[in-house]
């Protein structure tokens, strides 16, 4: 029935402005489009759509995912340096070095936007 249509991720936010400034700054997405409570990101070939809830930050899962292929350590650091903190779920990996999970080929990490929703980049 949908496999013809284009998805995007929806990402809450309760301040607007301090999302925007993660998503575009930190991040470095470049903003496709802004209205009053939402905004949409370009990442890739997809949108990432952010909009004010007061129910931001109370999902405990993953809320957006990117493939980054071999660059994860590089996007680990990067992100380090701009002071975003790294989570560790160690549990079925060999190995969390600097918040990079490592299993046999495979590499990937989590963090949070400034409200908690939990993001996630892997080497896929």
């Amino acid at each position: 029935m949908l496999e013809g249509y284009t998805s995007a991720a929806i990402v809450p936010c309760r301040d607007v402005a301090a999302a925007k400034r993660f998503y575009t700054e930190t991040l470095g997405l470049p903003l496709a489009e802004a209205q009053d409570d939402v905004f949409t990101l370009t990442t890739g070939t997809s949108k990432l759509n952010v909009y004010r809830s007061d129910f931001a930050g109370t999902n405990q899962a993953n809320a957006v995912v990117w493939g980054a292929g071999g660059d994860v350590e590089a996007i680990a650091a990067d992100l380090r340096a701009k002071g975003v903190t790294l989570d560790e779920y160690p549990d079925g990996f060999d190995e969390v070095k600097d918040g990079v999970h490592v299993k046999d080929d495979f590499r990937a990490i989590w963090f949070r936007d400034p409200d908690g929703n939990i993001l996630h980049v892997i080497s896929m």
